[in-house]
């Protein structure tokens, strides 16, 4: 009986464990360099709204003035992103956990750098779990994907603030 009961007790404790050891966090890391000042390009592309501008999807704040805690739905409501982070040149924003629905613990971070007073070069990093795709390959191929997204991005950001 003892032996049942200490069975019981340990089970979740071992699944859970199982689950956390499971998680696979990728970084993806990127920049351009841009032909204005920081300031100057933060002015052009840095609202927490101009994300409709320089990857073309519809944004709307639902909740909050700009600052940390802002709410912005993106893609017709399908993605919520929520400001969690916030510097004169830069923004961090993460997507809540939807019920149902694996969270990846998805972040986001964008900076305008100075590289001196008429250059400065725009960074984005994402980071998120990526471990509940199947295989390496389909990990892969996540990563690839949004890479490519976040670099057309980039591309746009860069010719907005050159203008």
């Amino acid at each position: 009986m003892k032996k049942a009961l200490l069975s019981l007790i340990a089970a979740p404790a071992i699944l859970l464990s199982s689950y956390t050891l499971a998680q696979e966090y990728v970084t993806i890391e990127m920049e351009i360099d841009v032909a204005s000042s920081a300031e100057q390009t933060w002015a052009a592309v840095g609202d927490y709204c101009d994300i409709s501008e320089w990857l073309g999807i519809d944004c709307t704040i639902t909740s909050g003035e700009g600052g940390i805690g802002t709410v912005r739905v993106l893609a017709s409501g399908r993605i919520t992103e929520v400001l969690v982070a916030q510097t004169p040149l830069s923004y961090g924003y993460t997507q809540p956990a939807v019920e149902g629905q694996f969270y990846n613990l998805y972040h986001g971070f964008m900076e305008a750098r100075a590289v001196d007073a008429n250059s400065s070069k725009l960074i984005y990093t994402l980071m998120l779990d990526v471990s509940n795709l199947a295989d390496q390959a389909a990990k892969d191929a996540d990563v690839t994907r949004r890479r490519a997204t976040f670099e057309r991005a980039l591309t746009s950001m860069k010719e907005i603030a050159e203008k």
